[in-house]
């Protein structure tokens, strides 16, 4: 058999077939933290108190349960009860909208490799910066962050969809549509303080950061150390073969070859997590609210292009790392296809599958929605396609099969499970997500 082996091609340094044994194998770089820290993390990523009502917590939209996501195309956050395709409405706090984009895995995130974040890349490492950090809030962002890692947890707390709440509902919402973000009686201002009223939270920061006032970047610094050290997926079978030659099973090794061959997923999926970090459009349909302001009345998600301002970053979004990709649909921003077959068919022929795309490859509980705007958007749909820049592959089912087969080889199973899982209870002592 012709055998890609790969390191070389795993990380896009060469082009051609290779094998296991000719380049030296680099183990990703993931920072140190304190075990205190990564506790005081794991419990503030379970604990619903960083909400603005007191309701929704990271684990909502990331939970285990989910391999890291929350297993449905476009999730429900405020005003939803529930985990996952069992979350419901509730009726007397209806959510405005779905969240515009799909929740995404967590896996490797603390890997020095990784500076950008989001589908768009709107938070990214940027050394000249003062804050070191490149964001939409501009100068308004606090500075003092770990990471780039810890910088973007600042900002689901602040989104009405996801964690801040609808409307002058609670106090943190309030401050999200007045403006105040930093500062005394800014969102952040107001979430640092709840925390520092709990005293088991008091006591935990004081072991990581002393007496000092807790600010925000504290609490993010700590969600930063527990997602890092939680979820390290670095065991799959195809991370055996790359560091001892161990094969994996005949179809992966197979979907291997062609992955990083004939196929060509390495163009963009390369590096060690198969991901280049760029952006790229792909003809990926669009469901759901969009991604808007509030005063605009469109449905659309440009992606890249609303963080540059480009035309030529339109509809280009993020290149998704792949480790645990069997366990992470629904996939693409939107969460248009359900299924991992379903969006690698899409990559076969991103613009005939837009054309065709049904709304069934989705899956969108919880919320009578217009989720349609777009699909029924000819020049909408045209110009999604009209920006596409990959160009169709021509492979049999079986081929297929095996692209599948080599996927699942990426899969990490303790990484899946997390490190060190729920806790028992939170210190707000409010309800769990399970």
């Amino acid at each position: 058999m012709f055998r890609a082996s790969s390191k070389a091609l795993a990380f896009g340094l060469i082009a051609g077939p290779l094998w296991a044994g000719d380049l030296p194998y680099d183990e990703p770089i993931f920072p140190d933290h304190p075990s205190a820290q990564i506790e005081l993390g794991q419990l503030l990523f379970y604990d619903p108190i960083l909400s603005g009502s007191k309701t929704v917590s990271c684990a909502t939209c990331h939970h285990p349960k989910h391999a890291t996501g929350d297993g449905v195309s476009l999730g429900l956050g405020d005003g939803g009860a529930g985990l996952g395709p069992d979350r419901k409405v509730v009726a007397d706090n209806i959510p405005e909208q779905r969240i515009p984009r799909n929740a995404p895995p967590l896996f490797n995130l603390g890997a020095t490799e990784f500076t950008v974040f989001f589908h768009d890349g709107r938070l990214e490492q940027d050394a000249s910066r003062p804050s070191g950090i490149r964001t939409p809030l501009g100068a308004e962002m606090e500075y003092g962050f770990a990471s780039a890692l810890s910088a973007q947890s600042m900002f689901p707390v602040l989104s009405a969809d996801e964690m801040a709440g609808h409307y002058a509902e609670n106090d943190v919402a309030q401050a999200v549509r007045q403006g105040l973000l930093t500062g005394q009686g800014g969102a952040w201002d107001i979430l640092s303080k709840r925390i520092e009223g709990i005293p088991v939270y008091r006591t935990g920061f004081d072991a990581v950061i002393g007496p000092k006032d807790i600010a925000f970047t504290d609490i993010s610094d700590a969600l930063a150390a527990f997602l890092d050290f939680e979820w390290r997926g670095v065991a799959s079978p195809f991370d055996l073969y790359l560091r001892n030659g161990t094969e994996m099973e005949p179809a992966a090794m197979r979907g291997m070859d062609l992955f990083y061959g004939q196929a060509a997923c390495a163009d963009c999926h390369a590096g060690r997590f198969q991901t280049d970090h760029k952006f790229h459009a792909i003809a990926m349909p669009q469901i759901g609210p969009g991604k808007a302001a509030r005063f605009e009345s469109h449905a659309q998600d440009t992606g890249r292009m609303r963080v540059t301002g480009n035309p030529k970053d339109a509809y280009a979004f993020r290149t998704p790392p792949l480790r645990n990709i069997a366990q992470t649909g629904p996939y693409g921003h939107t969460g248009a296809f359900a299924t991992l077959e379903g969006v690698v068919r899409h990559h076969l022929d991103p613009i005939t599958s837009l054309y065709e795309y049904d709304i069934s490859q989705a899956l969108l509980p919880g919320l009578k929605a217009d989720d349609l705007r777009v699909l029924n958007d000819a020049a909408e749909i045209e110009a999604i396609a009209m920006a596409n820049t990959l160009q169709p592959q021509s492979l049999t089912d079986a081929e297929v099969t095996d692209i599948l087969a080599f996927l699942g080889a990426l899969t990490d199973p303790q990484s899946v499970r997390g490190a060190l899982g729920i806790p028992a209870s939170v210190p707000s002592g409010l309800p769990i997500d399970r």
